[in-house]
């Protein structure tokens, strides 16, 4: 049996028909659900980050807390978000706070400002009062407060690695990757909550069951991963917001993908037709390298319909401006000729 293992090499190019500036190298490990054991050679270890989110909803979805709540798709999809901090996105996460009896004074994630245009320049400018629900992660947080309320823990430093949220949260994680929850190092995200270091084949190997997991099974865990991905790919605009890349392989995919990205240049993706789980990591963890190297794959894969690949060009050959907005260079990736396509692993 086999893992597949790629690399790319994003060129970051200036001029026509374009010189190398810069190039940053990407790994992609595509985990196939035939029972496969351990990752491929090359395999590489680093923290999942956000990525990993969908998996930290879990506890709260899988003991019915989040339906007693009436905590629908739009909330499942900011639990799992990495969000702009749009208007849309703080009403849904208020919302959830509301329902537990709790405010955004409760959430320790952190305050940063948000991507969302409108939103960083009324806190900019004084218009709007700094608050950690603008925060990226504040939808996971408001998940974790609710599973702590409604497990009647307390919610006083619900971020600490040994408070129940985050050891609920951290085995959910482990176990759909299957890896030993005792073994996978753990350190602090930047929204203050647990985050673990696995390697990149677990966390395909966890996109491929999120990728499968039904509605209807009989394993708690593969429903809930069921309901989660369902909400995501339903609320595309939750899952990030208007010019991300998670947003827009969600829309074009309609159904046939969904994706996850973490900090430091992460992407995972599940593709439900295949149940093929994939991680791309840019090594230097550059953001703007993502999209290209993702693109890449999937073209070269087809995994994705040519209309659904047509809309996310923008995001394959991404274009440099300067400050009077000329196009002056281009990114692009390409697949590193001498590594093979897959490395041999053993079953087990």
């Amino acid at each position: 049996m086999s893992a597949g293992l790629a690399r790319y090499r994003v060129h970051v190019r200036r001029g026509a028909p374009g010189q190398d500036e810069a190039v940053h190298e990407a790994v992609v490990v595509t985990w196939r659900p035939q029972g496969l054991d351990e990752g491929p050679e090359g395999d590489f270890v680093t923290f999942f980050r956000s990525a990993c989110k969908p998996f930290q909803a879990l506890p709260l979805v899988e003991r019915g807390h989040a339906e007693k709540l009436g905590f629908g798709a739009r909330e499942l999809a900011v639990m799992s978000a990495s969000h702009n901090g749009a208007a849309e996105h703080v009403t849904v996460v208020r919302g959830m706070l509301e329902r537990i009896g709790l405010s955004d004074r409760h959430l320790l994630c952190g305050f940063h400002y948000p991507e969302d245009p409108e939103h960083d320049a009324g806190l900019r400018q004084g218009a709007l009062a700094p608050s950690p629900i603008y925060n990226n992660c504040s939808g996971k947080h408001a998940g974790m407060l609710a599973l702590a309320v409604c497990e009647g823990w307390p919610v006083e430093d619900y971020v600490a690695f040994d408070h129940p949220v985050q050891r609920a949260c951290m085995a959910a994680v482990a176990e759909v990757c299957g890896v030993d929850a005792r073994a996978m190092p753990l350190g602090v995200d930047g929204c203050s909550a647990a985050n673990p270091a696995l390697p990149l084949s677990a966390m395909a190997r966890g996109f491929s069951r999120f990728a499968v997991a039904r509605a209807d099974a009989m394993d708690a865990r593969d429903r809930a991963l069921a309901l989660v991905r369902r909400a995501m790919i339903a609320e595309p605009r939750m899952v990030a917001g208007e010019g991300r890349f998670c947003t827009d392989v969600l829309t074009a995919g309609a159904g046939a993908v969904v994706t996850k990205t973490g900090a430091e240049g992460l992407q995972c993706l599940g593709f439900p037709e295949t149940g093929e789980g994939v991680a791309v990591k840019v090594l230097d963890g550059s953001r703007r390298a993502v999209g290209p190297s993702v693109i890449a794959w999937m073209r070269e894969s087809g995994r994705l319909s040519d209309s659904a690949l047509a809309a996310l060009e923008r995001w394959a050959q991404p274009s440099i401006k300067n400050h009077r907005g000329l196009v002056v260079g281009f990114l692009r990736a390409e697949r590193e000729a001498a590594e093979p396509d897959t490395a041999t692993v053993r079953a087990r």
